[in-house]
């Protein structure tokens, strides 16, 4: 695909170029930012180059990870990233670092309530998932703000500093936004009631 730009109320999205590597450099200092996502720690700025030059680009050519640069929608400083990645069985996930100063504004649900939409609307997204390593209260937040429903812990299903770390896994779908599906859903306790209905009326299981 090729990069699109998206917009909020008050925030432009659109893909990384050369020109944001000093800023997602500093941003990337951030010692939460290093704690909580996979960027490297120590955050060199060649990680900095890297990012933007070769792993933004490829994600985009491949159709394996679409990234966005945000900032306010009339100009300033890179305000947060955002992504979807990981696309399997029509399901993708989000994930988001916001800079030290921005946040509590509000910005990132804003971000992902737009990211959602998109995904669900152009991609063709029956499920965005969202997971953090458990004790990710501010991503975790973020998450519950948007709309998603955490839907329990995964052991060790997160890679972080060549540690496997125990999760926490949420999920947003576009019903959740009033949005129609690409496909039909049967919730489990509807097929339940349902199944429990047509045995009722089956002589052959009395």
């Amino acid at each position: 695909m090729e990069p699109v730009t998206l917009t909020t109320e008050r925030l432009i999205l659109r893909t990384f170029t050369p020109a944001d590597t000093d800023e997602t450099y500093e941003a990337c200092q951030d010692a939460d930012i290093q704690r909580w996502t996979t960027v490297p720690s120590p955050y060199a700025h060649s990680d900095a180059a890297g990012f933007v030059t070769r792993m933004v680009p490829d994600g985009w050519r491949h159709d394996t990870e679409y990234t966005f640069a945000v900032r306010p929608r009339g100009g300033g400083p890179l305000v947060a990233a955002a992504s979807l990645h990981h696309p399997r069985s029509g399901a993708w996930e989000v994930g988001f670092w916001t800079a030290k100063e921005y946040r509590g504004s509000g910005y990132m649900t804003e971000i992902v309530l737009e990211l959602a939409r998109w995904a669900f609307t152009d991609l063709g997204c029956t499920r965005l998932e969202w997971r953090a390593e458990v004790g990710n209260t501010g991503s975790r937040a973020v998450a519950e703000k948007t709309g998603f429903v955490v839907e329990g812990t995964l052991r060790g299903a997160l890679l972080n500093k060549t540690t496997l770390r125990d999760c926490w896994v949420g999920a947003l779908l576009p019903s959740d936004l009033g949005m129609p599906s690409a496909q039909p859903y049967l919730p489990a306790r509807k097929a339940v009631r349902e199944a429990a209905g047509e045995s009722a009326m089956d002589p052959a299981t009395g």
